[in-house]
């Protein structure tokens, strides 16, 4: 499949904006809040699912390599393999589910957070399994430490997303989809040259054929 330098150059875009994001945090127990979901609400609402998902990808990799991406500006696959790294991983189905649901509604303000909010209940459940298995506690104490503290935080991220992202993704989709039409146009304009050209080489044959005597 042959990817454009256009769309790797969105999916670095909105790679660079959770890499510079998502290390700022505030350590309120064994789950830090982080900048990382909001992110990822505005990587997977911007553009469109693909460059969404990739950009997710890209960060996790990077990370993963060890470049200091993560929250506290930590990094390396012992971070994932670790307790809280199921909230990594699962930024991954968090940013499909998102933008799946906006590409489809994203004429609808309504549609932004209800896409966001559905994507967050995945991350908190991947996430939370996950810290469940590593820790050893049970469902309860996962849920004090790794949903409740973040509700609010999560809230006020998904609302001011939502405001970003209604607006910023109209304007960037109508650029990048009027340039597309104007290298289709750009592509079909020779083709109806030629069709002119054919027409008009066809009207002289059958003139001439008519003055010979030959035509219908």
């Amino acid at each position: 499949m042959k990817i454009s330098t256009k769309s790797l150059t969105i999916s670095a875009f909105l790679a660079a904006i959770i890499c510079v994001l998502s290390p700022i945090a505030i350590n309120i127990g064994p789950i830090p809040l982080s900048f990382g979901t909001l992110a990822i609400y505005i990587a997977s609402s911007l553009i469109d699912t693909k460059h969404g998902v990739a950009a997710v990808v890209v960060f996790v990799a990077l990370g993963a390599f060890g470049v200091p991406v993560f929250t506290n500006w930590t990094g390396g696959f012992g971070r994932i393999a670790g307790p809280t790294g199921g909230y990594i991983i699962g930024y991954i189905p968090m940013s499909f589910i998102i933008g799946f649901m906006i590409d489809r509604l994203d004429k609808h303000v309504w549609a932004y957070p209800v896409a966001m909010v559905a994507g967050t209940a995945a991350l908190y459940a991947f996430g939370t399994v996950w810290y469940m298995i590593q820790s050893g506690v049970d469902f309860g104490a996962a849920l004090l430490a790794c949903v409740v503290p973040f509700l609010i935080g999560d809230s006020i991220k998904i609302a001011a997303s939502t405001l970003l992202c209604f607006r910023l993704r109209r304007l960037i989709r109508k650029v990048i989809l009027t340039d597309r039409r104007e290298k289709k146009s750009a592509g079909s304009e020779p083709d109806a040259r030629v069709a002119s050209d054919n027409m008009q080489t066809d009207d002289n044959i059958t003139s001439v054929s008519d003055e010979n005597g030959n035509g219908r």
